[in-house]
């Protein structure tokens, strides 16, 4: 029987190893805890290069990955994974923005297992889990999202095509010297780029530009 593997990431080492012990207690579950950000990352580019198998379920605290620099990274470079992030209280807006951004479901930390396994095994299914009471909210604020993803996309149009492609390359998560290796430019007109970039697009962060292009839908880099 294939077990389905579960990557817990908390940065409160107690409470996510106590979980992967608890969900390893199941017959058909096989689950790990990592503490921080590049811990998870580093266990999940594991799996892409072979070395470990893939894991199935990102169980993922959504306050540990506010600006969803990992949730991003799940669905940009590990199509196979299904995100659940865990929250220490109910947010629609912070829901809604993670469901945009990937996930597929929201559960509370202080679930039964039960629940828990219910939303997993959901997941795995394509079936997106939001408490009820949360419903109502997330779809308010999807609404919203919806909005304000035209207007992101018309910032994203303002950009030259080089300049497009440099975002891309920043979606893809490669540093300036990595941009202009493959783009065949050297690091100043890069760094050039990059500044018209998040000029354009109104931010102050390459972290924050990656955010509003996702919400825009723009693709990474391949």
């Amino acid at each position: 029987m294939d077990r389905i593997r579960v990557l817990v990431v908390d940065e409160h080492r107690i409470f996510a190893e106590s979980l992967a012990t608890a969900l390893t207690a199941e017959q058909d579950v096989e689950a790990a805890a990592v503490g921080s950000l590049p811990a998870a990352l580093q266990c999940l580019e594991r799996t892409r290069a072979g070395h470990e198998p893939s894991y199935d379920i990102l169980l993922l605290d959504v306050d540990l990955d506010a600006e969803g620099e990992l949730l991003g990274a799940a669905r940009d470079r590990f199509p196979g994974l299904h995100p659940v992030m865990l929250a220490a209280y109910d947010d629609a807006g912070l829901a809604a923005r993670s469901l945009t951004g990937g996930a597929c479901g929201w559960v509370a930390k202080d679930s039964s297992l039960a629940r828990l396994l219910q939303v997993i095994r959901g997941v795995l299914r394509d079936e997106t889990h939001v408490p009820p009471a949360l419903l109502t909210g997330v779809l308010r604020e999807l609404n919203r999202d919806r909005r304000h993803r035209s207007e992101h996309q018309l910032l994203v149009e303002s950009l030259t095509p080089r300049e497009l492609e440099v975002l891309r390359c920043m979606l893809a998560g490669l540093g300036r010297k990595a941009v202009a290796e493959r783009l065949y430019l050297s690091p100043h007109t890069v760094r050039t780029h990059m500044q018209n970039v998040l000029g354009k697009l109104g931010v102050h962060s390459t972290l924050a530009a990656v955010a509003l292009a996702r919400r825009a839908g723009v693709p990474p880099a391949e």
